[in-house]
């Protein structure tokens, strides 16, 4: 598969249950992510629904099927935060370095540039030593697509039996003026969607 043969739109609750088929083996066999228990759908589907609420969560196609995901959250409440976000991204297990991540998190940075949002920060599980749960991939998947380490948290997550590191990595996408405008909702820039 060619990042050429992928679309890329905005997810939705109804996706929820298409979209646990690629994170639940994350959940259940990885430490990618510290959850412990695959959501259900319906617990997905409100977590995609109220990330729509201000950012975007999007899905990429290939041939009627979703092959990966990612949205964006606010980094942290308070008002001065307005314009850092979260992100992240997961693919499907069979569709891993054919370009979907990096066509989706393209799309995200797009879609978060029309919003004004100015920071994407990651947050992302580190091992010390990689083992059959963790690798460093997620951490220089984040390097190549510009991101740079920004901190790091030691054996702050145990899973498996095993603790891991946490690295936080920071990508600016835009000038920091002293009086920034407003980021707008995910919904006023949806038409510009990602390309």
């Amino acid at each position: 598969m060619a990042p050429g043969d992928l679309t890329v739109r905005a997810a939705a609750p109804e996706d929820a249950a298409a979209l646990l088929e690629i994170y639940a083996p994350y959940v259940e066999k990885t430490a990618i992510t510290f959850e412990y228990a695959v959501p259900s759908p319906e617990e997905f589907a409100g977590r995609i629904a109220r990330t729509l609420e201000r950012y975007p969560y999007l899905a990429a196609e290939a041939e009627g099927r979703i092959m990966g995901y990612a949205y964006a959250g606010p980094f942290k409440e308070r008002a001065a935060y307005d314009w850092a976000v979260e992100t992240t991204v997961y693919v499907r297990e069979e569709a891993k370095r054919q370009g979907v991540g990096r066509t989706l998190y393209a799309a995200l940075e797009r879609c978060l540039a029309a919003q004004g949002v100015l920071n994407l920060n990651a947050c992302v599980a580190c091992p010390e030593r990689e083992d059959e749960y963790l690798t460093r991939d997620s951490v220089d998947f984040h390097r190549r697509m510009g991101y740079r380490l920004a901190g790091e948290f030691r054996q702050c997550g145990c899973k498996f039996g095993r603790w891991y590191n946490m690295v936080w990595m920071e990508k600016h996408i835009g000038l920091h003026p002293a009086d920034p405008p407003p980021v707008k909702p995910f919904s006023e820039v949806l038409r510009l969607g990602p390309a």
